[in-house]
C-alpha cells in the first residue's frame, strides 16, 4: 500500500489513479477535508486527515495500514510568500518533509518519492534539454524551487544516513483536469476561457504571456503516470529524475491544438516572447521505467476541454 501525501491534491489525485491503475492500494493524506473524486475506487483508497508538519499526527498512520511506499506530494514551500512570518513559513514548510522521512525510515518503506520541480534549473543555462546532473545556481527568483533545492539535498543526505532509498522527480509544467490557474504559464487559463467562450484573465501570471513563449508541458494524466512509475520500479539507478514530456510546447502551439476543439476561442497572445525554452531530457525516466507520455499537446487540449465541459469545475 502507497501512502500518497497532497493525494487529493492536482498531480496527487492523478498519481493514485495511476497506482491504481498499476495494482496498488493508496493511503492519501490530507490537511484539509475534500472527498474522494468519482474516478477513484473507494474500496481501494483509505483517506486520512492530517497535517504532516505535525509529527504526532503520523503514527497511528503507520499503525492503521501496512505502508510499503511513500510519495511526498504535499506542498513543502510557503507559496505566496508569507512575509510577516518567514521563519515560521519556513520551519512549517521544512518539518514536512522531516516528518515524512522519519516515518519512512519508522515504517521501513522500500522508496521514498519526493516532489521537486523544473524550477531548479532557473539560471542554469538552457543549451538543449536540461539532465538532472547539470550544475544548479545556489540562488533562485522565488520560493518554490528554492525550497526544492533544499529539499533535495536534505533527501540526499537523509537516504545516506538512514538507508531509505529517497528519490527525487523534478516535475514539468503540468496541466489538466483538477488543476489550477498557474502562475507561470498561460496554459490553464486558455484552456478554460475557451471552455466557457470567455476571454482569458491572464493577470495572475508573474510575466506577460506571448505566443512564442513555450515550456515543457506535460498533460498531467502523463505526470502522475510517470510519478507512479518512478515509485513502483523495482530498482531505480539514479536519485534524480526529470518528469516531463521531453519537448518543448509554445502558447502559439496550445492555441491551435485548443482550437481544433474550440475554432472559434478568442484566446490569441501578442506575439512575441523571449524567455528561454526550458526542456527536461527524460531520458533517465525512459531508461529506468519504460515511461512514455500518452498525450500529445492535441489530446491533452480534448480531453481538458471534455473534463470541463462535463461540468466540472477545475
Amino acid at each position: 500500500m502507497i501512502l500518497v501525501t497532497g493525494g487529493l491534491g492536482f498531480i496527487g489525485t492523478h498519481t493514485v489513479r495511476a497506482l491504481l491503475d498499476l495494482g496498488e492500494d493508496c493511503v492519501v493524506v490530507q490537511r484539509r477535508a475534500r472527498d474522494l473524486p468519482a474516478f477513484l475506487d473507494e474500496s481501494r483508497v483509505a483517506v486520512e486527515q492530517a497535517d504532516i508538519t505535525d509529527r504526532d499526527a503520523l503514527p497511528s498512520i503507520g499503525r492503521r495500514h501496512a505502508i510499503t511506499g511513500i510519495v511526498h506530494l504535499a506542498g513543502s514551500y510557503p507559496w505566496p510568500p508569507v512575509p510577516d512570518a518567514p521563519v515560521e513559513a519556513t520551519r512549517r514548510a521544512l518539518d514536512g518533509l522531516l516528518n515524512i522521512a522519519q516515518s519512512a525510515q519508522e515504517w521501513g518503506v522500500r522508496r521514498l518519492g519526493v516532489a521537486s520541480t523544473i524550477g531548479v534549473y532557473f539560471g542554469a543555462g538552457h543549451d538543449g534539454p536540461l539532465r538532472e546532473d547539470a550544475p544548479l545556481p545556489m540562488s533562485a527568483p522565488v520560493s518554490i524551487p528554492t525550497f526544492k533545492k533544499v529539499g533535495e539535498l536534505l533527501g540526499g543526505f537523509l537516504a545516506d544516513t538512514t538507508g531509505v532509498d529517497i528519490v527525487d522527480y523534478r516535475v514539468s509544467g503540468t496541466w489538466g483536469p483538477l488543476g489550477h490557474r498557474d502562475p507561470f504559464f498561460a496554459g490553464p487559463a486558455l484552456v478554460h476561457a475557451a471552455a466557457r467562450g470567455t476571454v482569458p484573465d491572464l493577470s495572475h501570471l508573474v510575466a506577460p504571456a506571448f505566443a512564442e513563449d513555450g515550456l515543457d508541458l506535460n498533460y498531467v494524466k502523463d505526470t502522475g503516470r510517470a510519478i507512479a512509475l518512478l515509485q513502483l520500479a523495482e530498482t531505480l539507478k539514479h536519485r534524480t529524475y526529470n518528469v516531463g514530456s521531453g519537448r518543448v510546447t509554445t502558447n502559439a502551439q496550445l492555441v491551435e491544438a485548443i482550437r481544433t476543439v474550440v475554432p472559434d476561442a478568442r484566446i490569441d497572445l501578442p506575439e512575441g516572447g523571449t524567455a528561454p525554452h526550458m526542456v527536461l531530457d527524460t531520458s533517465r525516466l525512459r531508461e529506468d521505467t519504460g515511461y512514455r507520455p500518452d498525450y500529445d499537446t492535441e489530446r491533452a487540449a480534448a480531453d481538458y476541454i471534455a473534463w470541463l465541459r462535463a461540468g466540472h469545475a477545475n
